[in-house]
């Protein structure tokens, strides 16, 4: 069965503010003027809670490792208490995912979020069900790049990873793809959309009406 497997965070859906309103929750309880700026600094809250982390200590003056674990939780629980108040899925992405089930392919989900939030995110956006699978950071002792994530996202939702492809957004993702030897499809679209072309993909999509003509070509 033909299978596309999709990241979460800056692929399907925009979940910059929520995880940016988290990050500055912990700054503020640190006690640091610092704040992550929604516009600005987007790409990096798509790339995880410690990244948020790491780059308002290092503007504060006050990067600590430790410190970083100690408020890493302390970010989860705060996005888990609000983590659709901001965030939008992209245009035309449920589109997309109906046009792929309808070309007879089966869809699921490989993301670094652990599993509980994302979970609860695609459930509370209502798209949940649509997903034959969702694999995500602590669903298996590794995560990506690691390949043994993307391969339980294959199977899982009843695919066969030789006949499978991964969208996503990040060198992050188009490792993931070369570590299991499968077309990766990066989106143009979000806030890292201009550096997709330096990662060299098997294909750039600028809108997701694009996606099923891609992946059909792809997966041929």
């Amino acid at each position: 069965m033909r299978t596309v497997i999709f990241d979460l965070d800056g692929t399907l859906a925009d979940t910059s503010g929520d995880l940016i309103a988290a990050a500055n929750h912990c700054f503020a309880m640190m006690g640091f003027e610092t704040r992550l700026d929604p516009a600005r600094d987007a790409g990096t809250a798509l790339r995880g809670g410690r990244a948020m982390l790491t780059l308002g200590l290092e503007r504060a003056g006050q990067y600590s490792a430790e410190l970083i674990d100690q408020y890493y939780p302390v970010l989860l629980s705060a996005y888990g208490d609000a983590i659709d108040t901001h965030t939008v899925l992209y245009p035309g992405a449920m589109d997309a995912v109906e046009a792929l089930k309808s070309n007879g392919m089966v869809v699921g989900i490989c993301t670094n979020k652990p599993e509980g939030l994302a979970e609860t995110l695609m459930t509370r956006l209502g798209v949940r069900d649509a997903f034959g699978s969702l694999v995500g950071a602590d669903t298996l002792p590794t995560r990506k790049p690691d390949a043994a994530p993307y391969i339980a996202a294959v199977e899982r939702a009843g695919g066969v990873v030789a006949h499978s492809c991964l969208i996503g957004d990040t060198k992050t993702d188009r490792d993931t793809a070369r570590a299991v030897g499968v077309p990766c499809v990066l989106v143009g679209f979000g806030p890292s959309g201009d550096d997709m072309a330096a990662l060299e993909p098997e294909a750039i999509i600028e809108h997701f009406d694009d996606l099923p003509a891609v992946a059909a070509r792809l997966l041929a």
